[in-house]
């Protein structure tokens, strides 16, 4: 059942008033950022008709492809080399008429994706965890769209900045950053930080002692570190549902429907999914009803198939960004790696922002059978979930006929629940799949504090999801 609506400012405290209000404003304008204004514009347009938020996007996109068409050089040549007029744009599908925009094209271009008269950049880099990093840069646009979307979503939740909040994120890089400054800073907003990839038992007790002790209004994490502390707090048998938490916001990796109900069950609150990257920028994010919105006031997103084409409502397919807060280092019809449904119905909350009806993970949250079927790394878990004793699991594909299982499991597993594992994974990914289950004490997080559940190491060209080829198997 959908938790009720409550109004951003409802029940909170003086302090996060003075925080919200007064002391995080005047830190977004030290840092020249238009945050504030972004969230307040943004609120305004959440709920407006269809017609009038379209009529919007579009004069946006305009400007946007004008703007980059005459500042950024690799724009201004590609539009010059297709005959592409930015300023005769009358519909978002008039994007359709320029390329998809991918990491090599990225790379490829250089310096020349920087505007000309482009200031106060930072360069910014993705993890990698794909075999694939990429360098970029944002500027002071795409940051304040950023800070005022996700500012505007956290509301939605009825909790603002100020109210006390606990983060589990980080790789060691991120966390050394903490300087002084940063530090004062979120204890000023009473948020403080736990490092995801350190999740040893030991650190799991102080973790859930943590939580205890600072009764925090909402969480904030990677799904699979809540779920995991979530599920120490159980097995130790520790209350967790009486702190007063709110919320749990999760983002960065893929929600599973085991994940959810842990996190809700033992914190005792609802859990609002986020989902975006460093890369594409802060693109979606659930409601109390349910809905998981596009940000799609500054942000187009399309799910296209194989070759590029836009798909409708309901259709599966790679998720293809063009965001318009970007005009320093456009980001054009760029292509994210993942894999997802557009709903074509509106969200029982009122807002008229578009829906994601599903994400169904990136290009390599699938494996390929051995008769090349793609199958959806939800199959992994409903099949692992089924099974007792299972605390944590990493199914490997090494090649198209080898898939390793790595189990952390504990009695009653036995050996009759490996057979059956092996048995339903084989009858899915083919008979002549070679499965190899091995038990081990622990399964660490990566160095950015993820956890990954499923690992591709296929080829590239064996890994892309090409929804031309159908749904893939295991989608509910």
């Amino acid at each position: 059942m959908s938790p009720p609506t409550r109004h951003a400012s409802a029940g909170r405290s003086l302090y996060t008033g003075l925080c919200s209000g007064v002391l995080f404003p005047a830190h977004e304008r030290l840092k020249g950022h238009d945050s504030v204004a972004v969230r307040r514009r943004l609120e305004l347009q959440e709920r407006w008709p269809w017609e009038q938020l379209d009529a919007w996007r579009v004069a946006r996109l305009r400007y946007f492809l004008m703007d980059i068409g005459a500042r950024v050089p690799y724009c201004r040549d590609l539009f010059a080399g297709l005959g592409f007029d930015p300023g005769r744009v009358t519909s978002v599908s008039d994007l359709q008429r320029l390329p998809l925009m991918d990491k090599a094209a990225i790379r490829a271009a250089g310096e020349g994706l920087k505007a000309t008269d482009a200031r106060h950049l930072t360069r910014y880099g993705t993890g990698g965890s794909t075999g694939d990093p990429l360098i970029f840069y944002i500027g002071q646009a795409r940051k304040s769209h950023d800070v005022g979307a996700k500012w505007r979503a956290t509301r939605w939740w009825g909790v603002d900045i100020g109210d006390r909040e606990v983060v589990v994120w980080g790789s060691p890089i991120e966390l050394n950053a903490q300087d002084r400054l940063r530090q004062w800073r979120d204890r000023v907003l009473r948020s403080e930080l736990l490092p995801a990839f350190e999740m040893s038992p030991a650190n799991l007790d102080r973790f859930v002692a943590t939580l205890r002790a600072r009764r925090p209004t909402m969480l904030f994490g990677y799904p699979a570190s809540l779920s995991l502390i979530a599920g120490h707090a159980r097995a130790k048998g520790l209350a967790m549902d009486d702190l007063g938490i709110r919320v749990a916001f999760v983002t960065s990796e893929l929600l599973y429907a085991e994940q959810r109900a842990a996190i809700s069950e033992v914190f005792g609150c609802p859990v609002a999914n986020g989902y975006g990257g460093r890369d594409a920028g802060f693109l979606a994010h659930e409601c109390p009803r349910g809905g998981m919105h596009v940000q799609a006031e500054d942000i187009v997103v399309e799910i296209v198939d194989g070759e590029g084409r836009a798909l409708g409502p309901g259709e599966a397919g790679e998720i293809v960004v063009t965001h318009t807060a970007t005009r320093d280092f456009p980001f054009l019809r760029y292509r994210t790696g993942d894999i997802g449904v557009l709903s074509g119905e509106p969200c029982p909350c009122g807002r008229t922002l578009p829906l994601l009806k599903e994400i169904q993970g990136r290009t390599t949250d699938f494996l390929l059978a051995t008769d090349g079927r793609i199958v959806s790394g939800h199959m992994v878990e409903y099949t692992v979930r089924q099974l007792p004793g299972v605390e944590r699991y990493q199914v490997v594909q090494h090649s198209r006929g080898r898939i390793e299982v790595r189990l952390v499991a504990r009695p009653p597993f036995g050996a009759g629940d490996e057979v059956r594992l092996v048995r339903e994974f084989k009858a899915r990914l083919g008979e002549d799949m070679t499965i190899d289950t091995s038990c081990v004490g622990d399964i660490p997080v990566g160095k950015n504090g993820k956890f990954r559940y499923l690992v591709n190491l296929l080829p590239a060209e064996e890994q892309a999801f090409n929804p031309a080829s159908g749904q893939p198997e295991g989608i509910p």
